[in-house]
């Protein structure tokens, strides 16, 4: 490998993941591609981590170990890591602590962004418990419009995000945001449909990345798991991105079955007597589209799903009496 190949910075945020981290770490040096550094971000962890990764830094010049002065909510130390890297970088790959990647991750997505300076983020398929994940990207060629990606997101056809341990970004797009990952609670995907308005996307039909579902302390995701997280999901990208990506006709169309289906969720967890921290989090996500989640709005829907129903009844017994 010359020296004229693509620098990578490889960022590990980390707070008090002591079981995972050995294993992360072995993983981004045992790489195919020798030409990176790689930041261990400590988060002012308080379990050992920094001393794994302490001891790490001492046996290997590719490390920085950076302490944060103090702790930092999730989404400021990723943005805090992620201004730490070098100003050599041609791509940036986050590691979430309690992830690994195969030793091939690094060549083989650099060998995608490679082909297209317009590449702004590189995927592949991941394993997670014992599935294998991403799905509906074509595979006869690696790039792909983003505009494309997007739309079929918004439309179900396929599912491109998965977390940041499972895509590559050009160091330039991190670069040209002043905070990489915005506010929110699904800032990961949030930035993908916004790099990839203006951007290619590449895709390497290989399992590059393992990502952990027994802990998620570090995932700027993990969260939302008990939540109901992905109608939300789907609801809010559609809301904020669907007039960006698809055209009038078929941003009505979807915009009234997730609205549907993501009501109909809610009312039926009120029924159920899903606790606060539940609805605080919808709450919370509704209002990043402006929307407001109360007593009314749920009485609201289900005024309008009881109407809805009625109408059908009667269209029904309507027929039936013409028939008769």
């Amino acid at each position: 490998m010359t020296e004229r190949a693509p620098f990578v910075s490889v960022v590990t945020p980390f707070y008090n993941t002591v079981t995972y981290l050995d294993a992360c770490i072995k993983s981004v040096l045992r790489q195919t591609w020798r030409r990176f550094e790689y930041l261990l971000v400590n988060n002012c962890s308080t379990d050992g981590s920094a001393d794994v990764a302490r001891a790490w830094a001492a046996r290997d010049p590719r490390i920085r170990l950076i302490d944060q002065p103090a702790f930092l909510e999730q989404v400021a130390n990723y943005n805090s890591a992620l201004a730490r890297i070098s100003p050599e970088s041609e791509y940036v790959k986050i590691v979430q602590a309690d992830d690994w990647l195969y030793p091939e991750c690094l060549e083989r997505m650099v060998a995608v962004g490679e082909l297209d300076p317009g590449v702004v983020i590189v995927g592949s398929y991941y394993l997670s418990g014992n599935s294998v994940f991403f799905s509906g990207i074509p595979i006869d060629s690696p790039l792909h419009e983003g505009g494309d990606i997007c739309r079929n997101q918004l439309l179900g056809r396929n599912f491109f995000m998965g977390n940041p341990t499972t895509v590559l970004y050009r160091a330039h797009s991190v670069r040209s945001r002043t905070q990489f990952f915005d506010p929110g609670w699904f800032s990961d995907g949030e930035v993908c449909f916004e790099l990839l308005h203006d951007g290619r996307f590449g895709f390497v039909s290989q399992v590059l990345s393992f990502v952990r579902v027994e802990n998620e302390k570090e995932s700027i995701m993990g969260a939302t798991r008990d939540h109901d997280w992905l109608p939300s999901l789907r609801y809010t990208m559609v809301r904020r991105f669907g007039p960006r990506f698809l055209s009038r006709a078929e941003f009505q169309a979807v915009e009234a079955t997730v609205t549907r289906q993501y009501w109909w969720r809610l009312l039926r967890a009120a029924v159920a007597g899903r606790g606060t921290a539940y609805f605080a989090f919808h709450r919370s996500r509704l209002a990043e589209v402006g929307e407001t989640l109360s007593p009314a709005t749920l009485l609201h829907w289900a005024f309008r799903f009881a109407l809805g129903y009625a109408l059908r009844v009667a269209r029904a017994v309507r027929r039936r009496l013409k028939r008769a």
